[in-house]
């Protein structure tokens, strides 16, 4: 038993030296969201403090992103999160996409989808409000009416 346990510790050990990068890549301010539509300061600050970490290149990396292997969990799901939607590269979706994303956020919201469950335990205020499902949908719905006339 004591060999079980010190070849466990050395392995949790080493697994700290192994693992994906954690990255914040360069954004270009021309293609955030924020140059690309019209953000109110109330959508700005939902999208700040309950989905930037994971679908921005705007990410704080907490303590534990730090300790492996929780880190190597929450590195595969920001990159998830950025290969989904990136709020950073806004620009890069044309804009039939940009129409289905809005859509999409109101409907993840209202599901209770996003921000995932994972999340909000240790990311307190992330936690969507039903006002706050409320201005995002109203918000998307208005961006989308806006960019169907352009």
């Amino acid at each position: 038993m004591r060999w079980v346990v010190i070849i466990g510790a050395c392995c949790f050990v080493v697994s700290q030296f192994f693992g994906p990068a954690k990255t914040n890549p360069a954004t270009d301010t021309s293609q955030t969201i924020e140059s690309r539509l019209q953000l109110t300061p109330q959508v700005a600050a939902i999208l700040d403090r309950s989905c930037n970490d994971c679908h921005s290149n705007k990410t704080r990396w907490p303590w534990y992103s730090n300790v492996a292997p929780v880190s190597w969990f929450v590195i595969d799901h920001v990159d998830e999160g950025r290969q989904n939607l990136n709020f950073s590269e806004w620009g890069r979706y044309t804009q039939r996409d940009t129409e289905g994303l809005l859509k999409q956020i109101c409907q993840e919201v209202k599901s209770g989808g996003m921000p995932l469950s994972s999340y909000t335990p240790l990311h307190p205020g992330s936690k969507l409000s039903t006002e706050d499902v409320k201005i995002l949908c109203d918000w998307a719905s208005a961006q989308s009416a806006r960019i169907a006339t352009l």
